[in-house]
């Protein structure tokens, strides 16, 4: 620890508890699956005291299968509630539209078409959005009847952070100089380059994802686990036990 936080190189995790942080999955239930056997086989062969997995949002949007995401993630949170999921910008665009058909909203713009088709939706005519009120009205009531209330009741559900030993966990980061306790919403699901281009350490090492890098980014106050598993066919996660701290992947189909 030093004078003004945590240090990635110092940063511990509770005695006794082993951490998972899964970056951005955005419809790939394929590659979340994969994750989940992949930690349940090191849990299994090494096993930890304790144990949580912690969701960093964005399970929504541009991938092709959303429903089935939120399905995994619903069963895995009543299996064992030490699966923590958190919000991210995409999860509370599908609330937004769900509850109101705004056409130029995050939804109707990045990836929304792909998840109202998982939910055998089309919003799209001739490859376009539908250029009418009337017709996204009708899209957009057409998508409210197909959603499961109880995957509205899971999105609504999300918290926006959780911090366990020297780590602060968040979809998209925290603004600079304001308390963690006193973040704001819309910072944690939206913050990009005030949180990025800090060149100083905060209280706690910040696990985020939300912004896509090539591979796991390691630094010395922050690390970015979205990978852009969407296209890209690799999700990636922070292991963490105690003082040892780790990226694993999971590979599959880019798209």
């Amino acid at each position: 620890m030093t004078e003004t936080g945590i240090h990635y190189l110092d940063a511990s995790g509770p005695e006794g508890m082993r951490l998972y942080a899964i970056g951005d999955v955005h419809g790939r239930h394929d590659l979340l699956a994969a994750m989940h056997r992949r930690i349940e086989s090191e849990l299994e062969y090494a096993p930890a005291s304790d144990w949580r997995i912690i969701h960093l949002g964005d399970y929504v949007d541009r991938g092709p299968d959303s429903r089935s995401v939120i399905d995994f993630l619903i069963e895995a949170q009543k299996r064992d509630p030490r699966n923590i999921m958190l919000a991210g910008n995409h999860d509370i665009g599908m609330l937004e539209f769900l509850a109101d058909a705004e056409p130029d909203g995050l939804f109707m713009n990045y990836g929304g078409v792909q998840t109202a088709q998982s939910y055998g939706v089309d919003l799209l005519r001739d490859g376009h959005w539908f250029g009418k009120a009337e017709a996204i009205a009708r899209g957009h009531m057409a998508l409210v009847k197909a959603v499961p209330r109880s995957h509205v009741d899971f999105l609504q559900s999300l918290a926006f952070s959780v911090s366990f030993g020297d780590f602060f966990f968040c979809h998209a980061g925290i603004r600079p100089g304001v308390p963690l306790d006193g973040q704001s919403q819309q910072d944690l699901i939206w913050i990009r380059d005030a949180f990025h281009d800090h060149p100083g350490l905060f209280p706690k090492v910040i696990v985020h994802g939300h912004t896509p890098v090539p591979e796991a980014e390691v630094r010395a106050n922050r690390v970015n686990v979205d990978t852009l598993a969407w296209k890209s066919g690799t999700l990636s996660a922070l292991a963490i036990d105690g003082g040892d701290k780790r990226i694993i992947a999971v590979q599959g189909k880019a798209l």
